[in-house]
């Protein structure tokens, strides 16, 4: 799969691969990232959104400040539509649904994030089975709202956790698999400057 889906004067879409930081780490070690990759080639390349080092995906940044401006208020505005495909343990009863569980940061085990019924902030993903294969389900995920490892934390309190993730599944289990088992298939945004929808699409490599 090619790193850059899209680029042109106002955008870069990559296909982030499993495993790379989407912004430098703390220390040398960790200053490969997407980020770093898309600045050899355009240098005014600014961060909009991010996704969890160990998954994969669609990873738009802006070129120049005001672009950046205007795209991050689209994801605040939650005017950016974003698809997930996720391949989980265990099988849903019904074919979709939605989870709206209160999610706040698990400050004791960072970077961890938790299921928070008294402080924590709203969250919603909506969710349909694609495919049912054996023991696990392959879900499309839609995050409604964009909270820290939302999908994550959401389908494992729901008893489907995704596969390979060695944070919220068993440990043993998660690293059995050869990564987590999590894509951002779909970006979709009216275009700040004249308003044409774009879409971008990225094929699960699992």
């Amino acid at each position: 799969m090619p790193f850059f889906a899209h680029l042109d004067a106002e955008f870069v879409v990559v296909n982030k691969p499993a495993g790379l930081l989407s912004v430098p780490g703390r220390g040398p070690e960790r200053a490969d990232c997407a980020w770093a990759r898309v600045r050899q080639l355009a240098t005014d390349a600014l961060v909009v959104h991010r996704l969890d080092m160990a998954t994969s995906g669609l990873l738009l940044f802006a070129r120049g400040a005001a672009m950046q401006r205007a795209l991050s208020m689209a994801f605040a505005a939650r005017a950016v539509d974003k698809r997930y495909e996720a391949l989980v343990h265990g099988s849903p009863e019904a074919g979709a649904g939605e989870i709206a569980l209160p999610l706040s940061a698990d400050w004791p085990r960072r970077p961890r994030q938790k299921v928070d019924r008294t402080g924590g902030k709203p969250s919603l993903t909506r969710w349909r089975v694609l495919a049912r294969e054996g023991a696990c389900s392959r879900l499309w995920l839609e995050p409604v709202t964009g909270r820290s490892h939302q999908l994550r934390v959401h389908l494992a309190a729901m008893g489907w956790p995704i596969v390979g993730d060695t944070l919220y599944d068993d440990a043993a289990r998660a690293a059995s698999a050869p990564r987590l088992m999590l894509h951002a298939c779909e970006l979709a945004l009216a275009h700040p400057l004249h308003g044409r929808r774009l879409h971008w699409r990225s094929p699960a490599p699992f």
